[in-house]
């Protein structure tokens, strides 16, 4: 008897160790990644965090975040293609032949090349090429139209951009590269972007948000740019970009639960020596335009866009409220594909966005800025 009670003793008190170690950090492999024919829907939620937020400072082993106060205010979709679904006979041999080599891909998505704000070159139809194996899951280059022709953009020998070193998971080692490419348009412009992305795995657990809970491990990546442009005949300047950081929380894909990783990617930005958050973006599903975020009274009182309608290739200017804060402007077509965004601080009072930023579009487009107190949206048009 006295030996059947001792033995219930252990067993009762072993069983919440048991119960703690049975949830560990789910490890991220190649199948959680997007692959050809995905779309997945993100929402935006307004870069100031609600109060109830948990701190980006959680971190550790079996953590518990609660974000699902979040309120979205645009939503964009991510679409993952095949290569070859990517017209023009010199990317094709670039990234889809069996001659490729280190350019090889086997999945495409259309994007916006990651030119600074300002910068004008006479490109549009942007796709980005991705390498995803069982080892890595990698940028390896670019793809626009130029003039009616198809060029490639790939990065130097040696330096693809790294996104995600697999499998993902607490017990991971940081790792880090440094990639770099340019695009030069003879007579037009010269861009390059030099970069360093460093990944570190610092918290595991569950996760909320206003489209579930889930099992998650989080990666926090670093990413210091160095930009060099040259337009048209003006003598070329290099800019090196504010330090800017991802928090993505990652989980398993499964039948039911499609998330594709990252289901949360919170981003933010080295200003004035502080580290400030610019951008929360998280998966979702589709909600109704009048559904997202809530109204900017004051914002809306003074928002304005002109010219409306305007022309395809040339600038369009907004006014806001002066002496507006922090605030982002967003453009999604009306299937709610996203345009561009845009996060800026210290406005004066108007915002003139660039022709690049629209690039080719044409048609009706929802114009969203988000501010902490809200959102306010025009509708304009590109002709």
């Amino acid at each position: 008897m006295r030996r059947n009670l001792y033995l219930s003793f252990v067993l009762l008190a072993v069983a919440p160790l048991v119960a703690v170690q049975a949830q560990t950090s789910p490890s991220i492999v190649r199948a959680d990644l997007p692959a050809v024919n995905d779309t997945l829907r993100l929402s935006q939620a307004a870069a100031v965090l609600p109060a109830t937020a948990p701190p980006l400072t959680r971190r550790g082993a079996n953590q518990t975040w609660n974000y699902s106060s979040l309120v979205a205010v645009s939503q964009r979709v991510e679409r993952y293609l095949g290569p070859a679904t990517v017209t023009g006979q010199l990317i094709q041999l670039t990234f889809n032949s069996l001659f490729s080599g280190a350019n090889r891909a086997n999945l495409a998505s259309p994007t916006n090349l990651p030119l600074p704000a300002g910068t004008a070159l006479p490109i549009s139809d942007v796709h980005e090429f991705y390498n995803a194996a069982t080892a890595d899951y990698r940028s390896v280059g670019f793809s626009a139209n130029l003039s009616g022709t198809g060029v490639p953009v790939t990065y130097q020998q040696g330096k693809q951009d790294i996104i995600y070193k697999l499998p993902i998971s607490y017990s991971s080692l940081p790792d880090s590269c440094n990639s770099y490419f340019e695009v030069s348009v003879p007579m037009t412009g010269f861009l390059s972007q030099r970069r360093k992305r460093v990944n570190k795995v610092d918290a595991w657990g569950t996760l909320t948000t206003p489209f579930g809970t889930f099992q998650t491990v989080r990666l926090v990546t670093r990413l210091e740019d160095h930009d060099s442009i040259a337009i048209g005949g003006m003598a070329g300047q290099g800019i090196t970009l504010p330090v800017r950081r991802e928090y993505k929380w990652l989980a398993r894909t499964s039948a039911a639960l499609p998330s594709k990783v990252p289901v949360l990617t919170i981003t933010t930005t080295m200003v004035g020596g502080q580290e400030t958050i610019t951008n929360v973006e998280y998966r979702d599903t589709y909600r109704r335009p009048m559904t997202l975020g809530t109204h900017d009274a004051a914002m809306d009182a003074a928002l304005a866009a002109y010219p409306n309608p305007s022309a395809v290739g040339s600038p369009l200017t907004l006014t806001v409220p002066a002496g507006s804060a922090a605030l982002q402007v967003s453009a999604t077509d009306l299937a709610g594909r996203q345009l561009f965004r845009r996060q800026l601080t210290g406005v004066s009072g108007s915002i003139e966005l660039g022709a690049e930023l629209f690039g080719s579009f044409r048609g009706v487009a929802l114009l969203t800025v988000t501010t902490a107190r809200g959102t306010a949206t025009r509708r304009v048009a590109r002709l």
